[in-house]
C-alpha cells in the first residue's frame, strides 16, 4: 500500500472514531441527566436534556459527512469498508438513542406536577444496566473487541424483564389509588425508552461483530413479523387463522399454524373454508416443533388454554397471547348449526387477526 495512501487513510479512519466517541459520550450522558432529572425531579435538567439533544443531531449531520468524504476519497474496501459502514449505523443508532434521552426528559415534564409520585427505584434498575449496555457496546466498537459486544447482547433480557415489572406495578399502584391516570402512560413510555437503549445498544455490537468478522448478524430472523398459531390438533381453528392471516396479502407477516397432538383437517372446516374461498385441500397439519425457525416467531396465540404449553419460557422476546374460542369442529348438533359455530369462530379470527395487524404496524409506525 502506498504510504501516502496509507497515512491518509489511518488519519481519516481516526478522525471518524473520535466523532464517534464524543457523540457516544454525549448520548450517555443525555441519559444519565434524563435519569438524574426523573429521579431528583429537576425540571431545569429535563429542559437541558432536550435543549442538548440538538448537538447531538448536529453531530450525526457531521459523522455522516465525514463517512460520505471517506467513502469518495478513500474507496475503502475489506476492514476498512466494514468500518465506515459500522460507523454509519452506528451514527444511527447514537442519535436514537439521544432522541430516547429527550423523550424522557420530555415525560418527566408531563407529570412533574402530578401527585403521588412512584417510587423510581425500578426506573434506576433499568438505566443502571441499559446505560452500561451503551458503554460497553462503544467500548467493544473501539477495542474490537468481539467477546465484549457478545457479553453486552446477552444483558439485553434483564432489561426487559425489568421493564414488564415496572410496567406490572404502575398497573398495580393506579389499581390501588396510588397513582394519577395520568401519570401511568408517560411513565409507562420512560421504562419503554430505557428498555429501547438497551435495544440499540445490542444493535451496536451486532454492527462490531460485523465490523470485526464479516459476518453479519443483525436481523436475523426479523426481516419479516411471523405469527404462529396453536392449538391442540391443528385440524380446524388455527387452520381457519392461519388462512385468514395470509390472505390479508401482507408481504412483510408469515402466518402459520401448528398443534399439540395433530390430527387430520376436519371435514366440516374444509367445507366451510371452500365456501369462503379458501383451498385448505392440501394443508397438512403439523406439531410445534415441526415449524420452521419457531424462535423467531414475534407472536404466539395459543387458540385453546392446553396450546399455551407451546408458550416459550421467560426470558424471551415472543409474545403470547391466548384467543379463547370454540372450536366449530367439535360443535355436536345439525350441519347447520355447525355451519353457524365456523361462521362464529371466523368471524372472531378475522376480526382479532385485522386488529394484531394494525396494532404492530402501528407500533413500528410510532
Amino acid at each position: 500500500m502506498n504510504p501516502h495512501y496509507e497515512i491518509s487513510l489511518q488519519r481519516d479512519m481516526d478522525l471518524i472514531r473520535r466523532k464517534v466517541i464524543e457523540m457516544s459520550n454525549l448520548a450517555e450522558h443525555a441519559l444519565k441527566s434524563s435519569l438524574q432529572a426523573l429521579v431528583e425531579h429537576n425540571r431545569q435538567i429535563a429542559y437541558s436534556v432536550i435543549l442538548r439533544d440538538q448537538h447531538i443531531d448536529e453531530m450525526e449531520k457531521e459523522l455522516d459527512r465525514l463517512c460520505l468524504e471517506f467513502l469518495v476519497r478513500q474507496q475503502p474496501v475489506a476492514g476498512q469498508l466494514r468500518f465506515v459502514y459500522a460507523v454509519i449505523k452506528i451514527n444511527n443508532e447514537l442519535e436514537r438513542i439521544g432522541d430516547y434521552a429527550e423523550s424522557i426528559a420530555r415525560q418527566f415534564l408531563t407529570i412533574s406536577a402530578l401527585s403521588p409520585q412512584p417510587s423510581y427505584a425500578r426506573f434506576v434498575e433499568i438505566a443502571n444496566i441499559s446505560i452500561p449496555m451503551l458503554r460497553n457496546a462503544m467500548q467493544a466498537f473501539i477495542d474490537q473487541n468481539q467477546e465484549l459486544a457478545l457479553a453486552t447482547l446477552e444483558m439485553e433480557d434483564r432489561v426487559d424483564g425489568i421493564r414488564n415489572a415496572i410496567n406490572s406495578e404502575l398497573v398495580h399502584l393506579r389499581e390501588k389509588g396510588e397513582l394519577p391516570l395520568e401519570a401511568l402512560a408517560p411513565l409507562m413510555l420512560i421504562a419503554s425508552r430505557f428498555e429501547r437503549v438497551a435495544d440499540q445498544s445490542c444493535n451496536i455490537c451486532e454492527e462490531v461483530l460485523y465490523m470485526c468478522t464479516g459476518k453479519y448478524i443483525k436481523h436475523k430472523g426479523v426481516e419479516v413479523f411471523r405469527v404462529l398459531f396453536v392449538d391442540e390438533g391443528n385440524s380446524s381453528l388455527s387452520q381457519m387463522a392461519e388462512a385468514i392471516g395470509n390472505r390479508l396479502g401482507i408481504s412483510k407477516f408469515i402466518f402459520s399454524s401448528a398443534g399439540i397432538m395433530p390430527k387430520p383437517i376436519a371435514e366440516s372446516t374444509l367445507q366451510f373454508m371452500a365456501g369462503k374461498g379458501f383451498d385448505l385441500s392440501r394443508q397438512g397439519s403439523k406439531y410445534v416443533n415441526q415449524i420452521v425457525n419457531l424462535e423467531h416467531y414475534q407472536v404466539i396465540v395459543a387458540l385453546t388454554e392446553a396450546a399455551q404449553v407451546a408458550f416459550p419460557p421467560p426470558p424471551t422476546k415472543t409474545v403470547s397471547i391466548l384467543w379463547e374460542v370454540q372450536d366449530p369442529a367439535s360443535v355436536p348438533g345439525s350441519p347447520q348449526e355447525v355451519q353457524q359455530a365456523h361462521e362464529k369462530a371466523y368471524q372472531y379470527l378475522e376480526t382479532h387477526i385485522r386488529d394484531l395487524v394494525h396494532a404492530i404496524l402501528g407500533d413500528e409506525q410510532r
